[in-house]
């Protein structure tokens, strides 16, 4: 509001302000374009029934997948930790190491390793996290199509916003998250597991 001896021009943007538009301030940017797609919902799942059973009948841009084996595949989080966490999942809708065949269960692993060579060469992190929840109490909130977790990490990473304000900060859309991996992955992970995209006949690509 203008007070009696300000002319009414309290309030208002001088030219000055302008001027110092650009000038650095004592706050630090934090820019995560992922939060936008995260919050409009333009990557969420649209499907009601399981994600998991749903993705590989779409393209693999569209369900963002980086690789389609025999019996699994390897799918962008949708939801990532950190840039570049990815899931190995079978695609047989089963919950348990225990349901999975010996071919499922040797894929499983063969792409885990080679998930982990790719995210290597294209982000150069510090180290993983990888590993299996099985069953909700055990934090699974797909638990009934069992995944593999992929989770690069770096030094650093840590920081009070996931602990103090539930907020982790992804500075990478998932869609040059998905280009980079999809298109390293022939290249890099053919030398850990000897072959290239082996898909059968029944998941090719959308």
């Amino acid at each position: 509001m203008s007070g009696p001896d300000d002319g009414g021009t309290a309030g208002r943007a001088s030219t000055d302000d302008f001027e110092l538009a650009g000038v650095p301030d004592a706050f630090q940017r934090l820019w995560t374009p992922h939060r936008l797609a995260y919050i409009t919902g333009e990557e969420k799942p649209r499907d009601t029934g399981c994600p998991f059973c749903a993705a590989p009948g779409r393209s693999d841009e569209e369900s963002l997948i980086v690789h389609r084996g025999q019996t699994c595949y390897v799918v962008l989080n949708l939801y990532p930790y950190n840039p570049g966490h990815v899931l190995v999942n079978p695609y047989r809708h089963v919950a348990d190491l225990s349901e999975l065949t010996d071919a499922e269960l040797v894929e499983l692993q063969t792409l885990t390793r080679a998930a982990v060579e790719v995210i290597r060469h294209v982000a150069h992190p510090s180290a993983f996290n990888v590993g299996l929840n099985l069953g909700e109490v055990a934090g699974g909130s797909l638990a009934a199509h069992l995944h593999q977790h992929v989770v690069p990490r770096w030094a650093g990473d840590g920081n009070f916003m996931p602990i103090i304000a539930q907020t982790k900060a992804i500075t990478q859309t998932l869609g040059e998250q998905w280009r980079q991996l999809h298109e390293a992955w022939n290249g890099v992970a053919a030398g850990v597991t000897g072959a290239t995209d082996t898909a059968a006949a029944d998941h090719s690509r959308g």
